[in-house]
């Protein structure tokens, strides 16, 4: 008779060991799912902020060069209205750049 019960608990032991494998087996899929989906979000959220930053960079550039077209432009109408002067501050600079670099002997 306790042959009968030891059969019997190996085999519902055996029963709870194949359940438990298969929802291991479930779970491991499940979380995989779950991690594949969060990568997916991660990688989402990385490309938009690229993207986002990509925006605002090239938004930069353009002020800044916007800018130094405005300052061209504007040292350009200086040199047109007082011509004199800018070959006297030319002049200037180049003979301070002159004296720097100037080899003492």
């Amino acid at each position: 008779m306790t042959d009968k019960s030891g059969d019997s608990a190996a085999t519902d032991f055996a029963g709870d060991l194949a359940a438990l494998r298969t929802d291991i087996a479930n779970l491991s899929e499940t979380i995989a799912e779950l991690m594949s989906g969060r990568a997916n979000a991660t990688g989402a959220a990385v490309k938009g902020a690229a993207g986002d930053a990509r925006d605002q960079l090239s938004q930069s550039a353009s002020h800044a060069r916007d800018g130094a077209l405005g300052a061209a432009a504007d040292l350009e109408r200086r040199i047109e209205r007082d011509p004199l002067t800018a070959v006297l501050i030319a002049a200037g600079i180049g003979m301070a750049i002159g004296m720097m670099t100037k080899s003492r002997r």
